[in-house]
């Protein structure tokens, strides 16, 4: 009996559900639905791709977030991700966006959000951190970037400097970076103390690269990353440091300055 397109998305339907919420299914509705075979139910044979499915967006999500998936293990780090897409299913036919929603949902779903930030566990609020880093990590392979293109040079005027398209900031209570670098050349590693931390994620040639920041080389990129220029982020270090603009300008423009290193890092195009 052929099948017309409603009834086929009417199944397409039932197949997703079946898929992402086995546990709604029911054996009644398995064996209207689909054919038995000798020594193979309806219901068997839709379990093998039940944990098929699962299984691919388990090894695509360890791939994602392999130091998450270390910090955790693997066991606890696979029940956080059926949790997660139970709770929020793939949007997208690609599994490149099957990550992007991860981190606020372990933020979301912790146990303890709704007590104060003081009072809340700190190993989850590494985890969520860890993820956020991770995510970055994992756009930014993929992000526009300016490869083949000239980057800004020292004779640049700062009035013309701004960040390249591959570029990426964050601040973390823990040093984020620097625990997943460690996980990812094999090294043996300890979940680290409280500690806030920036770091910011460049593209060059086609290889991301982890520069650690200081609190005010942070917040100097910041200004820039929220549309200002090379003076908005002189602005924010001098009220940061309690210094005036010049004395903030002269450091910046030094031999040992930020401007120099930043350059050599690809952080820079002209406008």
């Amino acid at each position: 009996m052929s099948v017309g397109p409603a009834d086929l998305a009417t199944v397409q339907r039932w197949m997703h559900e079946a898929l992402v919420f086995p546990r709604r299914v029911s054996r009644e509705g398995i064996d209207g639905r689909l054919a038995s075979f000798p020594g193979l139910s309806g219901a068997e044979g839709l379990a093998i791709y039940q944990r098929g499915y699962f299984l691919r967006i388990a090894s695509c999500m360890r791939e994602q977030f392999p130091a998450l998936c270390h910090a955790l293990g693997a066991p606890l780090f696979d029940d956080f991700v059926a949790e997660y897409i139970r709770e929020q299913p793939p949007e997208s036919h690609t599994l490149y966006d099957l990550g992007r929603r991860f981190p606020a949902f372990l933020d979301e779903s912790r146990p303890d959000r709704d007590q104060p930030p003081e009072e809340r566990e700190v190993w989850i609020d590494f985890m969520v951190d860890l993820a956020r880093f991770e995510r970055q990590m994992f756009v930014m392979f993929d992000a526009p970037g300016h490869e083949g293109k000239p980057f800004a040079a020292p004779e640049t005027p700062n009035a013309q400097l701004r960040l390249q398209p591959a570029f990426a900031l964050g601040a973390y209570r823990f040093p984020v970076a620097a625990y997943y670098h460690a996980v990812r050349q094999k090294q043996s590693v300890e979940l680290p103390p409280a500690e806030p931390s920036f770091a910011a994620l460049v593209r060059t040639d086609y290889v991301t690269r982890t520069v650690v920041l200081s609190a005010p080389e942070y917040l100097f990129l910041k200004a820039m990353t929220d549309g200002g220029g090379v003076d908005a982020g002189i602005e924010a270090v001098a009220r940061h440091l309690g210094a005036t603009p010049d004395e903030v300008r002269r450091s910046w423009v030094s031999a040992q300055g930020s401007r120099r290193r930043w350059m050599e890092c690809g952080f820079f195009i002209a406008s």
